[in-house]
């Protein structure tokens, strides 16, 4: 074997080496590199759920109930109008305590999620949950009060109490002020500060 023979013998051995090399470094057809799984639905039931369920289909079936009446019977149900109109007021309020119980309204907290965890981050989402409980309060107040208040005026359609429609408007914003109760005392007695905290915040410059 020549001088030139054993030089392309060497290449040859390095160049195999090299691929031998960078095969090991590529990943196994059967690994994937994004692993994604389906987290488990869980179906709550609370009551303002199913409350906010039947309102909800009442009023579908009230609306195409007006329709019907109106663009195929042409003679139109006088009080669909009205009745769907109330229970739009409902299912907006009843929403409302399942929202609050999710602690889902809309809200901006672009200063907490910068914020590093500790005292400063745990002081200002109580002041934020005394907040928001204290404006339930006066929001539940002030709509028992014009409920109450509304007993001697009647609907246009029913010979009944406006109080009935103020009544959904008036138990939305009780449940809500109770949801946020219930949500002060969780937030309260973890600190206010969640195990996944540092995973889903900003990092602070």
């Amino acid at each position: 074997m020549g001088p030139g023979s054993a030089l392309r013998a060497v290449r040859d051995d390095s160049q195999r080496e090299h691929t031998m090399s960078v095969d090991s470094k590529l990943p196994d057809d059967n690994v994937h590199l994004i692993v994604a799984q389906d987290e488990e639905v869980v179906i709550e039931h609370h009551p303002e759920d199913w409350l906010a369920f039947a309102i909800f289909w009442s009023l579908a079936f009230i609306v195409f109930l007006q329709f019907f009446t109106r663009y195929v019977l042409n003679d139109s149900l006088s009080w669909t109008e009205e009745i769907a109109r109330y229970g739009l007021m409902w299912i907006v309020f009843i929403g409302g305590i399942m929202v609050t119980r999710r602690n889902t309204h809309i809200a901006v907290e672009l200063l907490s999620n910068v914020m590093k965890p500790g005292l400063a981050r745990a002081t200002l989402l109580a002041f934020v949950d005394l907040i928001k409980l204290g404006f339930l309060g006066l929001l539940a107040w002030l709509s028992w009060t014009i409920t109450e208040r509304m007993g001697l005026q009647r609907m246009t359609v029913f010979d009944l109490p406006m109080s009935y429609v103020y009544g959904g408007v008036a138990l939305g914003c009780i449940g809500m002020f109770v949801r946020q109760a219930i949500n002060l005392w969780r937030n309260a007695r973890i600190g206010w500060s969640r195990p996944d905290d540092v995973t889903h915040q900003i990092a602070a410059d």
